[in-house]
């Protein structure tokens, strides 16, 4: 008779269906792999994911609050960002492997993994080549972005530099929300102005907040 999903153990059941079937405690549990005294694997994923909220809160919690609850330590701690590392290594080489900066899903989500844990406003410009395939990014500024601290013509000498003939720009909102300010909306036209005189082509500025994102592209706004 076939071994029904739910009566698998978290192991057998991602090598029978894949990773995708696992719930959030089940991959957690896989990564604990061991539980503590009177509390097993199982039990502990779950006290663990209900006291953080989510796998995301989870990922991006400081050193000292993670390793406040029992049964997770300095241990898992550098093991879960060096796995959130070879994530965001695995998104980039994903995108130059594939081309896919001109899809803003891709985009989106490598950015998003870049950014959104990032405690300073940052400013990021990626340079693509004429088929849209990343020759560079540069974190061009750090701090509260507003129009006289970002420097269109940094960007274009930059852009010049490297042969790119399309842009795409991003910035983190370490407040969580991804809405576009003012400043944002100033900047953005800006910077398109000074592209398009040297024939750059803006595809694209993201905001990224705390698990959100704007597009100007997508929101019409380019």
């Amino acid at each position: 008779m076939e071994v029904q999903e739910a009566s698998l153990m978290p192991r057998e059941k991602l090598l029978k269906f894949g990773a995708a079937a696992l719930t959030d405690h089940e991959l957690l549990a896989i990564f604990l792999r061991t539980g503590i005294k009177n509390c097993p694997v199982m039990q502990l994923s779950q006290e663990v994911l209900q006291h953080f909220g989510s796998l995301r809160a989870l990922i991006s919690a400081e050193q000292q609050q993670f390793c406040a609850f029992k049964g997770i330590g300095i241990t898992q701690f550098i093991q879960l960002q060096a796995c959130t590392e070879m994530t965001k290594r695995y998104l980039l080489e994903q995108l130059k492997i594939n081309h896919e900066f001109t899809s803003s899903e891709y985009v989106r989500m490598y950015l998003q993994t870049e950014l959104e844990q990032r405690e300073r406003e940052i400013f990021m410009v990626l340079f693509l080549d004429n088929r849209h395939r990343l020759i560079k990014q540069e974190e061009v500024f750090l701090g509260t972005i507003n129009s006289a601290a970002v420097h269109p013509r940094e960007i274009i000498k930059s852009a010049l530099y490297c042969n790119a003939a399309a842009i795409i720009l991003a910035h983190n909102h370490p407040s969580g929300v991804a809405e576009p300010s003012v400043a944002d909306k100033q900047i953005t036209e800006k910077i398109k102005q000074s592209a398009e005189l040297m024939e750059i082509r803006l595809l694209d500025h993201f905001v990224i907040g705390k698990g959100c994102y704007f597009s100007f592209c997508e929101n019409g706004w380019l």
